[in-house]
């Protein structure tokens, strides 16, 4: 069976999603009290760190590939199909998100993981790897989130 997405179409999708990201913790850092905005300016951060790691991740594997018999306008409202329906990204949810920042960040970073994870399933064997390190840097803020979250953390 043929792989409707490869590892560059993930890795784009990672970068978006780290961008988006980015905008979601500095709102949420301008909105913060002062020990709260440190640590959302901190994950903003974080995700444009990530974001540079997935730039030169999609860099090595030579950009985004079309799948055999779609058109451009047909795998582009895909692509923004699995971005928008991220918990984050859908639009009823960035005011409830900046509302209550650290729970939704905790959704946004496992919405992400899952994300990764369940397209690993769908990308051929040897590109693999590269969605493996798109979820492992989730996992690394979902565990510095669920530090900082007091009913799990501490």
């Amino acid at each position: 069976m043929a792989s409707f997405v490869n590892a560059g179409d993930v890795v784009a999708a990672a970068v978006e999603i780290e961008r988006r990201g980015h905008a979601f913790y500095k709102k949420a850092a301008d909105q913060a009290a002062k020990a709260d905005k440190e640590f959302f300016t901190f994950m903003a951060g974080e995700e444009l760190r990530h974001e540079e790691i997935f730039r030169a991740m999609l860099d090595r594997l030579g950009g985004v590939s079309l799948p055999a018999g779609s058109d451009e306008a047909e795998y582009l409202d895909y692509v923004h199909g699995l971005l928008d329906s991220h918990t984050l990204f859908l639009p009823e949810q960035e005011s409830l998100a900046l509302k209550t920042p650290l729970y939704r960040a905790l959704q946004f970073e496992k919405d992400s993981l899952v994300f990764f994870l369940e397209l690993e399933t769908m990308v051929p064997d040897l590109e693999k790897k590269y969605v493996r390190q798109c979820a492992d840097e989730e996992r690394r803020h979902l565990r510095l989130l669920i530090k900082r979250w007091p009913p799990l953390g501490g």
